[in-house]
């Protein structure tokens, strides 16, 4: 698989920040990726060797909007929390500028 069409976005949440500060960066990834593409996805697009990766479905959820006439539903997504060798960091916003080059 293409490495832009495995890691598709950053995640950018409070619990992602926290895990940041200890070398751990978590992506939105393809539902068909496994750990082995994202290694190899992280190693091309950031040059930093993944020690670990966990991947995990996240559920779709419902909920009532707008004064309960209405159900929206959040789709299922797959994620990926990589953990780097050796203390590395990586710049997220690089992925979003690579891959408006690559257009």
């Amino acid at each position: 698989m293409d490495p832009y069409e495995v890691i598709k976005q950053a995640l950018t949440t409070e619990k992602s920040s926290k895990l940041q500060e200890k070398g751990q960066y978590s992506f939105v990834v393809s539902k068909r990726a496994t750990k082995v593409d994202v290694k190899k996805a992280v190693k091309t697009i950031y040059g930093a060797d993944a020690k670990e990766v966990r991947m995990l479905l996240s559920p779709p959820k419902s909920r009532l909007v707008s004064r309960g006439r209405m159900w929206t539903k959040r789709p299922i997504f797959k994620k990926a929390i990589v953990s780097l060798k050796d203390g590395k960091t990586l710049d997220l916003h690089k992925l979003s500028s690579e891959k408006k080059k690559k257009k």
